[in-house]
């Protein structure tokens, strides 16, 4: 189950992220990735392990929104764009050659980060305003 691994390697990349607003600490409210057929990642898999890892962290509560990327191929025998099947040995359809350039369907990227910003306890006399957005971030 390489979906630990892979949530490993996202939490060290959103811990990263968050040094980046210090001193304040980002209230995550959802993690969106682009995730390609072809990685052999399980979005529901992936979505449980992130889910046991961040609880009782600055993540608790946070969601993972995944959006897959699909499988595609480029035939170098007459450049055809085409989806390749399993069930077809993933050859070209147009030629019967074996998939040699893929195009897409490789992805595991952070694509943004649902946020607000919560500033430091402070004294009651001090106070910040919140800030709140979107990021994007890239992460392979």
């Amino acid at each position: 189950m390489h979906e630990v691994d892979m949530t490993k390697c996202l939490l060290l990349s959103l811990q990263e992220w968050k040094r980046e607003h210090e001193p304040h600490t980002p209230y995550v409210s959802a993690v969106h990735l682009e995730v390609g057929e072809f990685t052999c990642v399980e979005p529901a898999a992936l979505r449980f392990t992130f889910a046991a890892a961040v609880q009782g962290t600055w993540l608790d509560g946070s969601t993972l929104e995944i959006a897959t990327v699909p499988l595609r191929a480029r035939c170098l025998g007459c450049s055809a764009v085409y989806a390749p099947e399993p069930d077809q040995a993933y050859r070209s359809p147009c030629c019967d050659r074996p998939m040699e350039e893929i195009i897409s369907g490789r992805e595991l990227r952070i694509c943004s980060v649902d946020y607000s910003l919560s500033p430091l306890p402070a004294s009651p006399q001090l106070s910040s305003p919140q800030s709140s957005g979107s990021t994007s971030l890239s992460s392979r």
